[in-house]
């Protein structure tokens, strides 16, 4: 079966036996939960943020079940807190850490790799190269997360993530639960616990390593010894393709590393080269055991590699390729129909400066919007903005604003609203209620009423939240309502004190979204003054004379062209009508 390496590694977990999930949504790693929610006998769900996911599946651990829970890298940092105490602990029942890399920053803010957190956390990193090794690699994961006494991290890239192989299915196991024991020792991380749990685990490490030499997921590859390559993950591939008669170490485990291996492996090649996309995480260890290598001296520390570079930098061939078509530059804007335009509509009209997070909204910081200035991580425009008003003061941040999704919001921007409430702030966070995590492919979160399975659940009131919290002044308006929004939102930046706008209306891209109907022109009285097109709507298109088309297979009917235009010459065609 042809299989996405996400689906494979949510198929793995399932023939392992796994009986709890718990993930936020984030690229490349969405999948993975979308998937393994099929599977009869498996418990799966969104968590607000990875924090709590990792929480949830350290529980199901300790309580003797199989667990995951499944994040991108970003999302690491943010589930770092339990699993680096978590590696002290260990596991009851297996535990497996999916965790997505973004080589290329296809998704994400950064780069980073998640080795070297594994190596930090003290916690085992596998890598799978293909779809196949994504399933049986999961499966493997649990076994030595068992064997070993600890989460075990499966590390996958945004090309295996998506990229598609064959997949060999098995049948289901059912694992017995692991009886629960009391064991303060063991599972109450207080310094007494603490420091021998430090002790345990860098014992646990050096077993691993030392065991790592025959485990089966690591493999050696004798042909041509006078070049040695070692490698992991989807570098494999590339090294396959470009130098299919070199000798490789093909490492499934990166952490720790197997060292006996990697000397025997050093000691039969002439030129030993390292190829590993990101940091020299592998290329470091090999040079502390005085190996002589090659790696990052030939190879960029950035960005995918391909079978295309490592012809160039080890063989020394050029790739001749045809000059590609020149495709009309297309910079990213948000969609037709949605919210979060309008709303920066309004900012930028009122020249009022945002401060950024993450999310369909970032894009607000480019033309022909421009009103989103900073961009952190999840949750920080709400502390960016506080920070700005303890160090420039309230006056200054009067033409400023903190922008938030909602999921977003719930992730990790209740804390710094709750921190600006508590700490005496001035400010006006927007916000913006889409009704779905729109970024990661509209997945579901408290707000929504849904779980990840769909059924109906408590649906989290964003008022209340916000009130509950000490916010005097929340004012709920409907995102297209521009007249209102633009009323609201001068009267709450000028307040001396906290106030939140929650501006509102479905993504246009949801299954629910019903449009209202069809914008259209009116030729005869457009003035050519080109106010509709300022918020950048891509249904419409300026012609030769001046005047606006609006393709109507594009429109989603949310008026905000209508809105500025001030001549009439826009109407709406009611769906029906």
């Amino acid at each position: 079966m042809i299989m996405l390496g996400n689906e494979a590694i949510a198929r793995g977990a399932y023939e392992a036996g796994v009986k709890v999930t718990s993930a936020y949504p984030g690229t490349p790693s969405t999948e993975v939960s979308e998937n393994v929610v099929k599977y009869e006998g498996v418990y799966a769900e969104w968590a607000p943020n990875e924090k709590v996911a990792a929480e949830v599946a350290i529980g199901a651990s300790m309580a003797g079940s199989r667990s995951m829970c499944m994040m991108k890298m970003v999302g690491l940092n943010v589930a770092a807190d339990p699993l680096y105490s978590g590696a002290y602990i260990g596991v009851n029942g297996g535990m497996v850490v999916v965790v997505a890399d973004d080589p290329g920053i296809y998704s994400s803010q950064n780069e980073q790799d998640t080795r070297m957190v594994g190596r930090a956390a003290m916690i085992p990193v596998i890598e799978p190269s293909d779809s196949e090794e994504a399933r049986v690699f999961t499966k493997r994961a649990f076994e030595l997360s068992e064997e070993y006494d600890t989460p075990v991290i499966l590390r996958t890239t945004t090309r295996l993530a998506h990229s598609q192989g064959i997949v060999n299915l098995e049948d289901r196991v059912e694992v017995d639960d692991k009886p629960y024991e009391r064991n303060i020792a063991k599972n109450v991380m207080m310094p007494v616990n603490a420091i021998k749990g430090h002790v345990k685990v860098e014992a646990r490490m050096n077993r691993m390593a030392e065991d790592a030499c025959s485990l089966d997921i690591n493999k050696v590859e004798y042909n041509d010894t006078s070049i040695g390559i070692i490698t992991s993950g989807i570098p494999y591939q590339y090294v396959k393709e470009a130098l299919p008669n070199a000798s490789v170490l093909k490492l499934g485990l990166v952490h720790p590393l197997a060292k006996g291996l990697i000397k025997e492996f050093a000691s039969k090649v002439d030129r030993l080269i390292i190829v590993e996309e990101l940091e020299p995480v592998i290329e470091e260890q090999v040079r502390a055991m005085g190996i002589q290598c090659e790696g990052k001296n030939l190879f960029t520390i950035q960005g995918e590699y391909s079978a295309n570079m490592l012809r160039e930098k080890l063989l020394g061939e050029t790739i001749e390729l045809s000059t590609p078509a020149q495709a009309p530059a297309r910079p990213p804007i948000l969609c037709p129909g949605c919210p979060h335009r309008s709303t920066y509509s309004v900012l930028k009209k009122l020249r009022i400066h945002a401060a950024g997070d993450i999310g369909c909204y970032t894009l607000g910081a480019v033309n022909p919007l421009g009103v989103v200035d900073t961009t952190l991580c999840m949750g920080s425009s709400i502390s960016t903005l506080h920070g700005m008003e303890k160090a420039k003061g309230k006056e200054y941040i009067k033409n400023w604003v903190a922008v938030i999704g909602d999921s977003t919001f719930l992730h990790t921007g209740v804390n710094s609203l709750m921190n600006m409430v508590y700490n005496k702030s001035t400010g006006t966070v927007i916000i913006l209620d889409n009704s779905t995590t729109g970024m990661t492919g509209h997945q579901d979160h408290p707000a929504t009423g849904k779980t990840l399975s769909g059924e109906a659940a408590y649906q989290i009131d964003l008022v209340d939240l916000c009130k509950a919290l000490g916010v005097k002044h929340v004012e709920v308006v409907d995102a297209f309502d521009v007249e209102r929004l633009t009323k609201v939102v001068k009267e709450e930046v000028a307040r001396d004190e906290v106030s939140v706008i929650i501006s509102q209306s479905p993504c246009a891209l949801l299954k629910s979204f019903v449009p209202k109907g069809k914008c259209y022109t009116i030729p005869e009285k457009c003035v050519k003054c080109g106010q509709c097109l300022v918020p950048g709507c891509p249904a419409m298109t300026k012609n030769a004379d001046g005047t606006v088309s609006i393709d109507e297979t594009m429109c989603n009917g949310c008026g905000l062209c209508m809105s500025n235009c001030k001549f009439g010459a826009i109407e709406l065609k009611r769906k029906g009508e």
